[in-house]
């Protein structure tokens, strides 16, 4: 599972493999979900250790971390359920992963955030899901 796409592209590439649909689903409501407590635990860390030892990472980090903060403001708007929905939509540069970072940048704490997002990707995995499945079902 890569950051960008998660279970928005998991869930239709296991449908395009023929995987069982409820294994499909697990596997990816897992991949996309274990990351996200290390990620806002350790995301400002790593980042800060990639700083100091690798300089040349520094305008990456710097141009990950606006646009995450860039995204962060409707999040900060609606607080939580803006976490929710943030992560809920299935578009790429949303997500759980993403979500997560958003959440360390924003110093939300990690058990509040947690929920929240398990909630969006939740409401993801459904959207896509139907749609992927769905479509699939016409042809």
């Amino acid at each position: 599972m890569l950051p960008v796409v998660e279970l928005r592209g998991a869930i239709p590439f296991g449908m395009a493999l023929g995987l069982p649909f409820w294994q499909v689903l697990l596997a990816a409501l897992i991949g996309n979900i274990l990351p996200i407590p290390f990620i806002i635990l350790f995301i400002r860390k790593v980042f800060q250790f990639l700083r100091k030892r690798f300089a040349f990472l520094e305008k990456l980090i710097d141009k990950i971390e606006s646009k995450a903060m860039g995204k962060a403001e409707k999040v900060q708007k609606y607080e939580l359920i803006g976490l929710c929905i943030f992560v809920a939509i299935p578009l790429p540069g949303t997500g759980a992963w993403t979500g997560a970072l958003i959440a360390a940048l924003l110093d939300i704490r990690m058990r509040r955030a947690v929920p929240s997002i398990f909630i969006g990707v939740l409401i993801a995995a459904v959207i896509v899901s139907i749609t992927s499945y769905g479509i699939a079902s016409l042809f």
